[in-house]
């Protein structure tokens, strides 16, 4: 009797373990191609379970009949990845454009951009709030990383920056920074001094913050690594540190205008030791190639037609009158720099990556960078790396891979499947044949909630 009694809990025991691996899902995807980024290849005829915000089951179709759910989204055979990561935007223009930066929210949502990094402007406290509010469900739009108010020296280059020009002034800044709960650190180099901006990132580290940015012309980009830097955004300061000919231009004094000069002195064996030191130190790059073609062209360039253009408000449009000017004066006094640079900085992305960089992809949209729009500019990110030489899989891996990996986040997001935050974007077409692809969006999914792109955009 004894052992009838053990036998019947043992059974008992075992109908509870099948019940609860049933699985009970907020939101069942079925018949579902997922893309695996990582490795190249798409894993079809699956379904993908998803418990509040966070992917609890994968599994293949044939058991189907295991698993029930508040919710049923059958994907018809259309292919999966998770949702994309735009590591470089600017919410900015003062207060009088908080409205029109709040509406680029849906419109990233609309280009499958789940999360941003904001790369600093001058409307942080707005900012937070959108941020908080997304957190909490009460506002759409992506996830949210932010660096706050940019530093910057004596003379800020952009509204609503910290100016340091002491010791003092870095700790204070960075105090500031970390009572407003910033995500990370960004450097500007309007007039930081080369001291500073080095202080900036000793001081940083020693707090456990994340620091990216500009670097002064006059700095040593190795010596910056050295200390702590964590990222750089744009390709000029790699490839200073690429030239044999830095130190001495430096001590010239001629700032940018030194461009030329190591462009023409790139190296590509000094490059391949940069590049093996940034893997090992686990440096971020961030190309921000699309905007370069954009501003290389402005001159020339009519984008009164952008399909996108629409969705800009009146305000941020103004704010691109500065870039076009700009680029209409260097056209007439012939300065070819930004393309020269342009071309270089596209010819060092495969070796880069190739070398085990953590190329990160950012569009660098917002006010005053004329014609690159929230969303879509990520896209013509991807696309302006697989032009470069990248494979459509290794492209995306900088924005949904890499990106994440920048914060320590890789084992939160990155791929479809379990234990990864459900941020999901439903592809028409398989990225991985053709890039341009991944605008062929069905569904948003985040926070376990399903969204049509049109929807959002309206």
């Amino acid at each position: 009797m004894k052992k009838l009694h053990i036998l019947l809990l043992f059974s008992i025991l075992l109908i509870s373990c099948d019940d609860n691996s049933r699985g009970d899902y907020d939101l069942l995807i079925t018949n579902a191609n997922i893309v695996d980024v990582k490795n190249n290849q798409v894993i079809r005829n699956q379904m993908i379970g998803i418990k509040d915000d966070t992917i609890a089951y994968t599994g293949p179709m044939s058991g189907r009949d295991n698993y029930d759910s508040s919710e049923t989204l059958d994907a018809q055979g259309k292919f999966l990845i998770p949702g994309l990561w735009d590591m470089h935007v600017h919410f900015r223009g003062g207060e009088q454009l908080a409205k029109e930066n709040k509406d680029f929210l849906k419109l990233f949502l609309s280009y499958g951009i789940t999360t941003v990094r904001d790369a600093g402007g001058d409307i942080t406290p707005q900012l937070l709030s959108w941020k908080k509010d997304i957190e909490s469900g009460k506002l759409e739009g992506p996830r949210i990383f932010t660096s706050g108010p940019k530093l910057d020296g004596k003379d800020p280059a952009w509204e609503g920056s910290i100016s340091v020009v002491s010791d003092q002034d870095v700790q204070q800044a960075l105090d500031s920074l970390q009572d407003m709960k910033v995500d990370f650190v960004k450097i500007y180099d309007g007039s930081i001094t080369s001291e500073n901006f080095y202080k900036i990132i000793q001081e940083a580290e020693k707090r456990g913050m994340k620091t990216t940015g500009h670097m002064p012309m006059d700095a040593n980009f190795l010596t910056a690594v050295d200390y702590g830097l964590d990222g750089s955004e744009h390709m000029y300061y790699i490839i200073k540190a690429c030239s044999p000919k830095a130190d001495s231009l430096s001590n010239l004094g001629l700032g940018y205008g030194m461009m030329n000069d190591l462009v023409d002195s790139y190296d590509e064996n000094l490059a391949n030791m940069v590049f093996s030191k940034l893997k090992v130190q686990k440096t971020s790059i961030t190309p921000t190639l699309h905007i370069g073609k954009v501003l290389s062209g402005l001159a020339d360039t009519d984008h009164g037609q952008d399909s996108t253009l629409e969705h800009i408000g009146r305000g941020i449009r103004k704010t691109y009158q500065r870039r076009i000017d700009a680029a209409k004066q260097a056209k007439a006094s012939g300065n070819t720099m930004r393309s020269k640079v342009q071309e270089l900085s596209e010819k060092m992305i495969v070796p880069m990556f190739n070398s085990g960089v953590n190329i990160v992809a950012g569009s660098d949209c917002g006010a005053y960078n004329s014609f690159v729009y929230p969303g879509q500019s990520l896209h013509a990110e991807l696309k302006a790396l697989v032009d470069a030489g990248l494979t459509p899989a290794q492209a995306l891996q900088t924005s949904v891979i890499n990106g994440p990996k920048f914060f320590g986040l890789e084992k939160d997001y990155g791929a479809i499947e379990k234990g990864k935050i459900g941020d999901i974007l439903i592809l028409n077409k398989n990225p991985l044949e053709n890039i341009e692809n991944t605008s062929s969006i069905i569904y948003v999914i985040k926070n376990g909630e399903t969204m049509k792109p049109r929807d959002l955009a309206d």
